[in-house]
């Protein structure tokens, strides 16, 4: 039998009083939190797995704390990983104040990133500002008051205190930004902020090996060869070299042969030879000169700093007649401090026809180092490609706190912020840092070892 239509479950007009009510007593008894609704930034395809996610947005919402004696929860526990800070809170939001201010905005959001917008969902993150922490909402109950008058009216959420695993928070809001600083998998960057110029000192000769032409490139290095070249007659300068390999199709084989030293003093041309490196079948041979004087070698007496880029070399021509001499100037990229100095200059081509020893000019050092890194924005290495979130930027040491990283920084390239145009060099990648909550796992195997000798048979008795 159907109901008595003459007595309501509930009028829209009292539905809405008390609607009303509600919203009043938690304007009056609540406290003002910021809700930061999570968006999907990359799924796993198969089993839909959220691999990274961002929260960029933020609502002021009141909220009624059910917690009157404290947060719930387990609390501070010792697990095998550490200490595991493990409290809860319990909020009551108001159903019309979120369906009125906050689903509007998720609604114009890409279904993509967010996929419901109608109530608050699991894994969104609550600002408690008494506490000065995040909290990760863990489920969300409608039903609770069980539709009074044929309706529900708030939401209360189940909340546990945020682990923070690398997701993107930039609310613009820095008390609620700077929450995560230091979280997550940090690096600290120190940067140039300029350089010095290298310097460098040409030696000539004659008799002196003019080029080296690779004949066959070989196969299968797994390492950089050694080159050999014949010893020059007694009183003169021995040649060497160097070869630079390259892979192509798998197969590393030698791209180039480099004098790094001339030589001098050789009547007929030496003998080369290509060995090591795991591979096979490189060979090369080289033209002398023995009737002109060319520049058989450069010495680096300054290697400058700050280099992101290998610098130009330039040497004088020889006066009157004769061929101007060329060479390449490389980069260290394993020396940590400081970072982007030279290692070595090259000699391309000798030249001929030098009667004084000519001037070097190495190329002038980077001159950034302009510019404010943001908070958050994104970073990316000139060379490595690497990019990474801004946590910190000191502008008095130079030393650049990043976290997000997607590889490793190289010493001496160029690294620019996306949103700044802030400029600077790598001088020293720290030892990455992780503030997890497994971080204390180390601390308290180094005080188990003070108590227990587990290099005994029975670390527990005494036999």
């Amino acid at each position: 039998m159907a109901l008595n239509p003459f007595f309501l479950q509930g009028s829209s007009g009292e539905q809405n009083l008390v609607q009303e009510l509600i919203n009043e007593q938690l304007k009056i008894y609540g406290i003002e939190v910021t809700y930061i609704p999570r968006k999907f930034v990359r799924k796993q395809t198969i089993l839909e797995e959220v691999q990274s996610s961002k929260f960029d947005d933020n609502f002021l919402l009141e909220a009624y704390i059910n917690n009157y004696e404290g947060y719930s929860g387990a609390g501070d526990i010792m697990t095998k990983f550490g200490v595991s800070v493990r409290d809860e809170l319990s909020l009551v939001i108001s159903r019309e104040r979120f369906e009125d201010f906050i689903a509007p905005f998720l609604e114009e959001e890409d279904d993509n990133l967010i996929e419901i917008f109608d109530r608050p969902r699991e894994g969104d993150l609550i600002y408690f500002p008494l506490g000065k922490r995040l909290f990760e909402v863990k489920f969300v109950e409608h039903e609770k008051p069980f539709y009074q008058l044929g309706k529900n009216y708030v939401f209360e959420l189940q909340c546990e205190l945020f682990e923070y695993e690398d997701e993107v928070l930039d609310t613009t809001i820095d008390a609620i930004d700077s929450v995560i600083d230091d979280k997550g998998y940090i690096i600290d960057l120190r940067l140039f902020d300029g350089g010095s110029t290298g310097v460098a000192a040409a030696t000539i000769g004659t008799g002196y090996i003019s080029e080296i032409t690779l004949e066959n490139d070989g196969y299968g290095f797994t390492s950089t060869p050694l080159v050999g070249i014949t010893t020059a007659p007694a009183g003169g300068t021995n040649a060497t070299a160097v070869a630079i390999t390259t892979t192509r199709n798998n197969i590393t084989s030698v791209k180039e042969i480099l004098i790094t030293n001339a030589g001098s003093g050789y009547t007929v041309a030496p003998t080369i030879t290509i060995t090591g490196g795991g591979g096979a079948g490189a060979a090369a041979t080289c033209g002398i000169k023995t009737d002109t004087t060319g520049v058989i070698s450069i010495f680096v007496s300054d290697a400058g700093s700050g280099y992101s880029t290998a610098p130009t070399v330039t040497i004088d021509p020889p006066v009157g007649a004769g061929v101007t001499a060329t060479a390449r100037a490389a980069l260290n990229s394993l020396v940590l401090n400081p970072a982007g100095v030279l290692s070595q200059i090259y000699v391309l081509n000798p030249g001929s026809g030098y009667t004084t020893t000519p001037s070097v000019v190495v190329g002038a050092a980077s001159t950034t180092g302009i510019g404010t890194f943001w908070f958050n924005e994104v970073i990316t290495g000139s060379r490595s490609g690497t990019t990474a979130r801004v946590k910190r930027w000191d502008t008095d040491t130079n030393i650049l706190r990043i976290g997000i990283t997607t590889g490793g920084f190289l010493p001496g390239e160029l690294i620019t912020g996306a949103k700044s145009n802030a400029q600077y060099i790598v001088a020293v990648s720290s030892a990455n840092t992780s503030t997890d909550k497994y971080r204390q796992n180390d601390e308290i195997e180094l005080q188990a070892d003070n108590i227990i000798d587990f290099t005994e048979s029975n670390p527990f008795g005494t036999y």
